[in-house]
């Protein structure tokens, strides 16, 4: 069952009494934590992965390029595992709306960095990345701070939540993926297969 649609169910309990506010967080933590634990087991034991790109065109040969605001791990090509979320990104552009597959290959000679989770040290990467500081990684891997979270991380930067009350507010949202490659050398990795049009 799609991980989006198990914490829609047990929203849904919740918001009709079925479970009280202490058994939903419990459940929703308990959850997360499995399905990270599967998602890691898939990564180790995989060769290749599957990976989608959300656009308005079809990338046959994906490219480094630097404009627009800084994102959560900075300039490059972003990419997910989950299709769905590939698909959202895609109708977020204008038309057409178009998701396209890729043959991720890992390459021990590159510098990865991945954040399995949403952690401390990944709230404080993605804050230097937002304000446009450089990193020299050729590959980052992990969760997406989406325009919810992005705003509780503005929040905490300006001051006015502390780190507690960002994990507070951060750790129920349902989890994402997104995978940049930063340089020329991280691209050779992956292989265009297909795409289709929403």
């Amino acid at each position: 069952m799609p991980i989006d649609k198990v914490f829609r169910i047990i929203g849904e309990l919740y918001v009709y009494g079925r479970v009280d506010f202490s058994d939903f967080s419990r459940i929703l933590v308990s959850v997360k934590k499995d399905y990270l634990v599967v998602e890691k087991k898939i990564m180790e034991s995989e060769s290749s992965v599957t990976l989608y790109h959300g656009t308005n065109t079809v990338v046959k040969n994906p490219e480094i390029r630097v404009f627009g605001y800084n994102k959560d791990f900075g300039f490059g090509f972003y990419c997910t595992r989950f299709e769905r979320q590939a698909q959202r990104w895609a109708i977020s552009k204008r038309n057409p709306h178009i998701v396209c597959v890729y043959e991720y290959t890992p390459d021990s000679d590159l510098s990865v960095k991945v954040f399995p989770e949403m952690t401390d040290e990944w709230l404080d990467f993605v804050a230097s990345c937002r304000h446009g500081e450089n990193h020299s990684y050729d590959i980052v891997e992990g969760p997406m701070a989406d325009d919810e979270v992005w705003d509780y991380v503005e929040d905490f930067l300006a001051g006015r939540i502390s780190r507690e009350a960002f994990w507070a507010l951060a750790k129920f949202k349902h989890p994402t993926h997104q995978i940049l490659f930063c340089t020329d050398r991280a691209l050779k990795t992956l292989n265009f297969k297909s795409y289709y049009q929403l």
